[in-house]
């Protein structure tokens, strides 16, 4: 079966937005989403308005693939970049905390991520069955367009694909 690994990463964060924005009502930016930065290294706002639900995608896809709990600090750090400081030189700082730790927890909320108390949110087998069948139509429409890839796709659904 085809995961979440398979499939482009941009592909995949793009659907799995959409979906987010759609269908999973617990996950909606708060007010304040317009008008605050990612972080102290950013010097203005997100230009697309549906940045949250992106991000969100995001987030699903780094859980997705660790094997481990990851927390806050390791998300902010993942966000983070290089602050431009004139004519001093550029250092790292971390992205927003609080834009992880909301989103986060409104995909507890959404039962596609739990808590692993004192190490971080793991994803949940909701969660993951959301990503994989996500990657799956994804694979589905690539094997359409190039069909060389359908070497990837299990044989009975292969014949399927390739037949229409």
């Amino acid at each position: 079966m085809v995961t979440a690994l398979e499939v482009p990463a941009d592909k995949l964060i793009e659907r799995l937005a959409l979906y987010l924005k759609n269908n999973v009502p617990q996950v909606k930016p708060p007010e304040w989403a317009y008008f605050v930065k990612t972080g102290a290294h950013k010097e203005k706002p997100p230009s697309d308005p549906d940045w949250w639900y992106y991000r969100a995608a995001s987030i699903l896809r780094k859980l997705y693939k660790s094997s481990e709990p990851i927390g806050i600090e390791t998300f902010r750090t993942i966000y983070g970049g290089r602050k431009n400081y004139g004519s001093a030189p550029e250092h790292f700082v971390k992205g927003s905390g609080s834009i992880a730790r909301k989103i986060l927890q409104q995909l507890e909320q959404a039962r596609l991520v739990r808590k692993v108390r004192g190490k971080g949110r793991i994803l949940t087998p909701q969660g993951r069955a959301l990503l994989d069948r996500l990657a799956f139509e994804i694979m589905i429409e690539l094997v359409k367009e190039q069909p060389e890839l359908a070497k990837y796709l299990p044989v009975n659904i292969r014949n399927k694909v390739l037949r229409k």
